[in-house]
């Protein structure tokens, strides 16, 4: 399944949860919702996916863990924020970057409207 496929997927079912439970939550609680709606729908999907960092082939232990990795391909970023900020789009760049995969969606649930909370990220692969 290409990555345009699994985003629209992933963006139905964060409509579908904040229809449902609207901002407010714990970041930690939309996670658990959206992985458990993304998996009733078909999708493979690992939580809190540690990724390790390397430096010049030195590896650097784990830098960062991936909230949400869908069908090995898109990376889901969640956030419980007021608002979205800079540092927030800069880092999931840099977990698209050293992963290695295309595509990436922050979703930030605290938000009136959950279409105003969501952003998708483009890498651009060295």
């Amino acid at each position: 399944m290409h990555e345009n496929a699994i985003a629209k997927i992933v963006v139905d079912s964060a409509f579908k949860i904040h229809k449902e439970y609207g901002p407010g939550l714990l970041e930690s609680i939309y996670e658990k919702l959206l992985q458990h709606e993304l998996v009733t729908r078909g999708l493979n999907v690992r939580a809190q996916m540690p990724v390790p960092v390397f430096y010049e082939e030195i590896p650097l232990g784990t830098g960062f863990r991936v909230d949400l990795l869908v069908n090995e391909k898109l990376i889901v970023e969640i956030k419980s924020v007021e608002s979205l900020a800079p540092v927030h789009l800069k880092q999931l760049r840099t977990y698209l970057l050293l992963t290695e995969k295309k595509l990436g969606l922050l979703i930030n649930f605290n938000e009136a409207l959950i279409k105003d909370g969501i952003r998708r990220v483009v890498n651009g692969l060295k």
